[in-house]
């Protein structure tokens, strides 16, 4: 943690980007996705996956194209909410959701918020507290 309680490996271009999507550019928000999600797109003939360093593009024989960063040693790829919803066909929003790298949920807060008015056992209401993390010498 930092003097200011934030944590020290926060990116700051990762932080700039999601400061302007609280700001309300929520198509901006990036989704991350394991990397065999484009083994589809390699193995179909007329299909076009492609890189540089850190950016890479799939192209499609039928004309729409979607482009990722690459990350992670390679193993992940990402691209923004907004180019997933514009560019990406319906018929291929099932397999990337099935690529999803996500960090992990609450099911039940997941469920509420996919169901409003939905009601959930969750044991007693509490505080929040957790305990101090050691620092070391």
């Amino acid at each position: 943690m930092t003097m200011s309680g934030t944590a020290g490996s926060v990116d700051a271009q990762l932080a700039a980007l999601y400061l302007r999507v609280l700001g309300g550019d929520l198509g901006a928000a990036q989704l991350w996705f394991d990397q065999r999600v484009l083994d589809r797109y390699r193995a179909r003939p007329g299909w076009r996956v492609m890189r540089t360093n850190t950016v890479g593009r799939v192209r499609s024989p039928e004309g729409w194209q979607l482009d990722f960063g690459i990350a992670d040693d390679d193993q992940l790829v990402h691209t923004s909410v907004a180019d997933l919803s514009q560019r990406l066909p319906a018929g291929e929003r099932q397999h990337w959701a099935q690529h999803l790298a996500a960090q992990p949920v609450s099911r039940n807060y997941l469920s509420i918020r996919m169901a409003p008015g939905s009601c959930f056992d969750d044991g007693d209401l509490r505080d929040y507290v957790v305990a101090p993390v050691a620092q070391g010498d």
